[in-house]
């Protein structure tokens, strides 16, 4: 299994398949090829339907100027291919020097098939939640951020307090600013409003609710505002993990040395989900992003309350069991409806999860290893309409012109 580094990349939004993917695959094909003069991209599946609004395009444009590029919207189909695959072709005078398929797996990873150069290398030998937890047993350790620091060295930490910094900076800057999102739907920032309203009624679960909602959609407005913001797993689910570990330090008093400790879990988790099932929205819809993004967090929480390994397994099971089937319909591709709005309620269930596992110990009868099977096999078997193509479901049902 990968470096949990592989799960969180500080980046620009909106997408990191459509976006940060693509973005990485034309920088390589640009220094592969220094002679061209020109290039054409071809999109397929979900890259070529929901890639305008996802800002597919513009990114590749950018990365390959001033070079002229032809982006082509290709409607066929590719077996036996990601959903996010795209050609790129280098030519000079007219004629092709080469071309590259590659296909952008989820939070800004690229595969290039028959290679795995570009891939990281492999930094943890156990490849499951029950083999990580036998192991942990056998060597007496009792959290999984130890797991992480055992097998990605001391020097992970300054990395994990570099993501926590960003993390910080992106609700900041999420909660300062106000206006319309860019896209065309007249979205409008809620974070700050959110955040700024006079409760009428003193119920402390509101106040929680607030607190967790408005970070929440402060980093997921950053997000579909082309800001700066860091993948949990992806870019569409950015804002879950975040808004749950500000409000724990904000109300528990949690230091950022603690706060690192529940990254290091949560980048675990996703980890695994990631090399098991997925985390591309286009392969195995939203439960594949949010769904992930939610047993993170809900792991981080239990990490952080010392929960033992059996509960922390817990939380990300039930965070996960309960967005099984959760479809991805991007209205008009953009990364805003309804995808702003999950990151709220994702981070609150996290909550909920993790207060589960407290309360159920020795309950569980399903596995985290179990439940994350369960997602890929759902979301490999939904209809492509639910996958990030934008041709099913809300994305379908909303007329721009309507509404």
């Amino acid at each position: 299994m990968k470096s949990i580094r592989e799960i969180y990349k500080i980046g620009k939004g909106p997408s990191s398949s459509h976006t940060m993917g693509p973005e990485r695959a034309s920088r390589l094909f640009k220094e592969r090829y220094p002679e061209a003069d020109a290039f054409q991209v071809v999109l397929y599946g979900s890259l070529s339907k929901t890639g305008v609004g996802h800002g597919t395009d513009r990114v590749i444009r950018q990365v390959l100027s001033p070079l002229p590029t032809e982006i082509i919207f290709s409607q066929e189909e590719l077996p036996n291919s990601h959903p996010n695959t795209m050609d790129l072709i280098a030519l000079k005078d007219g004629v092709e020097l080469g071309q590259l398929r590659v296909e952008s797996i989820g939070g800004g990873d690229i595969r290039i098939p028959g290679n795995t150069d570009i891939e990281g290398e492999e930094v943890y030998i156990e490849h499951s939640f029950a083999e990580i937890k036998d192991f942990c047993k056998w060597r007496y350790i009792g959290k999984l951020s130890e797991y992480v620091e055992l097998n990605e060295g001391p020097e992970i930490w300054g990395f994990l307090m570099n993501i926590w910094v960003t993390m910080k900076c992106a609700i900041a800057d999420g909660l300062a600013a106000e206006g319309v999102l860019p896209g065309g739907l007249n979205v409008q920032r809620k974070a700050k409003y959110i955040f700024d309203q006079k409760l009428t009624v003193d119920e402390p679960g509101l106040r929680e609710f607030q607190l967790i909602a408005a970070y929440a959609y402060a980093v997921a407005e950053q997000n579909a505002d082309n800001g700066t913001i860091v993948t949990a797993p992806t870019c569409g689910a950015c804002g879950v993990l975040p808004a749950v570990l500000k409000y724990a330090q904000d109300t528990k008093g949690f230091t950022d040395e603690q706060i690192i400790r529940g990254l290091a879990t949560a980048g675990l988790i996703g980890n695994l989900t990631k090399r098991n099932a997925s985390i591309s929205g286009a392969e195995a819809g939203c439960q594949a992003e949010i769904g992930t993004a939610c047993s993170m967090a809900a792991a981080a929480l239990a990490e952080l309350y010392q929960q033992n390994l059996d509960q922390v397994e817990y939380a990300a099971e039930v965070a996960m069991e309960h967005h099984l089937g959760l479809t991805c319909d991007p209205i008009c591709g953009l990364v805003q409806i309804p995808c702003i709005e999950r990151n709220a309620v994702a981070a609150v269930r996290a909550m909920n999860a993790c207060n589960l596992s407290y309360l159920l110990t020795g309950s569980r009868n399903i596995s985290y290893d179990m439940v994350c099977r369960a997602m890929h096999e759902t979301g490999i078997n939904l209809s492509h309409r639910f996958r990030e193509t934008s041709e099913g479901g809300l994305a379908r049902l909303y007329n721009r012109k309507k509404a």
